[in-house]
């Protein structure tokens, strides 16, 4: 049996980000990864921005929070810088220009822009496409392999301990202890925090507490070729007001495509739908003149929600030292530093430095 202060289940970009928190803050914490390595899964298929004007009004508050770090991360964190600025487009076909009005009015630094001056940026655009553009000057790219490493690296320097290939398989409260068996041994602290994504409500059914009703959905991506004679990689990400597609720039002359679909599925290692890659390609070409020879890569990952698409943060109503951290959907990176922040700040009995975060991250909502 290893005794230890904390648990942390789950060692993606949420679990990894708390867990260093944690250590740092001096406690002794073990980091379980069901996986034979960290971020198998969600975090590791994430090629993840900042965007302000993203997400319900938590994750606005909790993205806002996390700049300084992307921005300024600790000393020794990561070897080179964790953010590249990309600029995001919204387009506006007829029939999304309410939407994209009522985005721009409930946004914050989004500003209109003139469909002629997206062209002059993103010159594949098609001249019969948009009516309405706006644009989020102020976002850019994260890299979230080194953020998730600068996590374990920060842990690990701390005293805390990763183990992989360490799925739980029961989970028991036992004389004010959370007792968790795994394959890699078993492990004991009074405190246990569930950061285990698409099997967020497995864990919490394996440790005898009330599911959330998490939702696991699929997102899919693709990797396809930059028309000849284009150079996109100072291009902003674009897509559509209503959510429809999405196309950003990757790897020099690749553009990354995506038909931001939200597939419900059981917790897996996902994989992309042949469907779903045609609806990416068409619905790209309908806005760009993007001729597709061949699809270089495929993948889709799982982006997991709460019943209200909140995140959950904060202790089970249900069960002495059980902490939740799951829900991050699509703003886990963007969120992480954060949510961690506020994560920890409950774990350790503090006030929480984003007090309406927490109001609205609290998972007693769904008691």
């Amino acid at each position: 049996m290893h005794q230890t202060d904390i648990l942390v289940i789950g060692a993606g970009i949420a679990g990894a980000a708390t867990a260093a928190g944690l250590a740092v803050a001096g406690r002794r914490v073990v980091l379980l990864e069901a996986e034979s390595q960290p971020g198998f899964h969600s975090t590791g298929r994430s090629a993840a921005l900042w965007i302000l004007n993203y997400g319900p009004p938590d994750v606005r508050v909790l993205t806002g929070a996390s700049r300084a770090l992307f921005e300024s991360p600790p000393p020794g964190f990561a070897e080179h810088a964790l953010t590249h600025r990309r600029p995001v487009l919204f387009l506006a076909p007829e029939d999304q220009r309410a939407h994209l009005e009522q985005m721009i009015a409930e946004g914050e630094g989004l500003r209109p822009v003139a469909v002629e001056d997206v062209r002059r940026m993103v010159p594949i655009l098609r001249p019969d496409y948009a009516v309405a553009a706006a644009i989020e000057e102020d976002a850019f790219d994260i890299d979230v392999h080194a953020l998730h490493h600068g996590y374990l690296r920060q842990l690990r320097a701390a005293g805390g301990t990763l183990a992989t290939e360490a799925r739980a398989t029961a989970i028991e409260r036992r004389n004010g202890t959370w007792q968790v068996t795994t394959p890699a041994g078993m492990f004991a602290a009074p405190i246990v925090v569930n950061a285990a994504g698409a099997w967020g409500d497995e864990v919490a059914r394996l440790a005898g507490v009330a599911p959330l009703g998490l939702a696991p959905m699929r997102r899919t991506a693709l990797l396809v070729d930059a028309p000849e004679g284009h150079d996109p990689a100072d291009w902003p990400l674009l897509g559509d007001a209503d959510h429809t597609w999405y196309a950003r720039p990757e790897a020099r002359r690749k553009l990354m495509l995506s038909p931001a679909d939200e597939t419900p599925m059981p917790p897996s290692d996902v994989q992309p739908d042949e469907l779903d890659l045609a609806l990416a390609i068409d619905r790209a070409q309908a806005a760009l003149d993007l001729p597709v020879k061949r699809i270089e890569h495929r993948w889709a990952g799982l982006r997991t929600f709460t019943p209200d698409r909140s995140l959950a943060i904060g202790w089970a109503p249900d069960a002495e030292g059980f902490l939740w951290m799951v829900g991050q959907g699509g703003y886990g990176i963007q969120t992480a530093p954060a949510a961690a922040r506020l994560a920890a700040e409950i774990a350790l009995g503090r006030a929480p430095t984003l007090p309406e975060a927490a109001r609205r991250c609290d998972p007693a909502r769904f008691a």
